[in-house]
């Protein structure tokens, strides 16, 4: 059956007015305090509108004046305008971590000003009470208002924050979005750990639009950008790497209940067991392996999106070194060289804050329009 076109909708005049202060919050963002005539060359946009948006901005208290600009000639010296960097905070909730969930007071810049943690629970029944009593604390530990709170949590998480699955910790079709929003009063944006992590990595890990993020850690699980765009797929599932099988020769039995599942190879518990039990000789071998079995994983995902960059995080002392150029040669030999040749397998630089990062960049995008 052929669908029939779908016709164009007419665009709105706020939904104009809303791209617009977009463009404006974004080259703000980007690029610091700057002029109204600054925005007006930098957005396309005329001087009249730049005028008008950044009034609405200022009094939204999401735009200040800086102070005139130094004269570098002749006439009145411009006023600047940036961003209030100092007027507003992000609290981000990373929850992948196998022993405690963690969070953070960010800026707008994704710096860090406050830690704070809380032990997952071993009865699961209690661990949205622990999210909560953490995310209460940062926010009260913030030193502005506080613009959103940002939540990377393992599983499959939609659009709107519901948790669809998250077997580690017992969720199933939960709206943590809204429970967590109604408790401490403020906007709400959860993702998957691994989707806000390649959002960091873009934002201040200065990466590329077309990259995949393969986070490692209690289990595997990859964030996709597709024209600097996040891929999430029909289901809300695309990057749920860890449970393809990487081979026919058998291997580790996975918590899934399958064989040779790229979770069973990798995953830091599996893969420093193997690592510990076995002399230095045989730690290269096997790390090489881990990273053959990565590459067999990426190399179909890199071929179809033509990605240019993999991007690992996790611990350094295993997926650095002999894995990632495993990894990298595999998929190399598994691609069209013509295009994949100088394919990059590189450790992210943003440590473990890689996923609060993340957070803090989906609520600038999600309140602010700005990534």
């Amino acid at each position: 059956m052929v669908r029939p076109r779908r016709g164009a909708g007419k665009i709105l005049p706020e939904h104009a007015r809303a791209h617009n202060r977009s463009l404006v919050m974004q080259a703000l963002f980007r690029d610091g305090a700057m002029s109204r005539a600054d925005l007006a060359r930098e957005t396309a946009l005329t001087r009249v509108t730049i005028s008008d948006l950044v009034g609405g901005l200022i009094a939204d208290g999401l735009v200040v004046e800086q102070g005139m600009r130094e004269a570098a000639g002749p006439g009145k010296p411009a006023m600047l305008v940036d961003l209030d960097r100092a007027g507003h905070r992000i609290v981000g909730l990373d929850l992948s971590g196998s022993a405690e969930f963690v969070g953070a007071v960010l800026t707008l810049d994704g710096d860090i000003e406050a830690r704070a943690s809380m032990p997952v629970p071993t009865d699961l029944d209690h661990a949205i009470g622990a999210v909560l009593s953490l995310a209460r604390a940062l926010v009260a530990d913030a030193a502005a208002p506080v613009l959103g709170i940002g939540v990377g949590t393992p599983g499959v998480v939609d659009d709107a924050g519901v948790v669809l699955a998250a077997p580690g910790l017992g969720w199933d079709h939960l709206d943590l979005g809204v429970i967590l929003g109604e408790a401490v009063g403020l906007p709400v944006i959860v993702a998957n750990d691994a989707n806000a992590a390649v959002l960091a990595e873009r934002t201040f890990g200065g990466a590329g639009d077309d990259i995949i993020l393969v986070k490692v850690g209690r289990g595997v699980g990859a964030g996709l950008l597709t024209g600097g765009e996040p891929l999430r797929g029909a289901r809300s599932a695309a990057g749920e790497i860890g449970h393809v099988t990487v081979g026919t020769d058998g291997g580790p039995e996975c918590a899934c209940g399958k064989i040779g599942c790229l979770e069973a190879w990798i995953s830091v518990p599996s893969l420093s067991a193997r690592v510990d039990a076995n002399v230095d000789a045989e730690r290269e071998g096997l790390l090489r392996d881990a990273g053959e079995r990565l590459g067999i994983a990426l190399a179909p995902i890199v071929g179809a999106l033509d990605l240019s960059e993999v991007v690992l995080s996790g611990p350094p002392e295993l997926l650095d070194g002999t894995l990632a150029r495993a990894a990298a040669e595999t998929v190399r030999t598994r691609t069209l060289a013509t295009f994949h040749d100088e394919l990059q397998v590189r450790m992210t630089e943003q440590g473990e804050d890689i996923v609060l990062r993340g957070a803090a960049v989906m609520v600038l995008s999600g309140r602010l329009g700005v990534s």
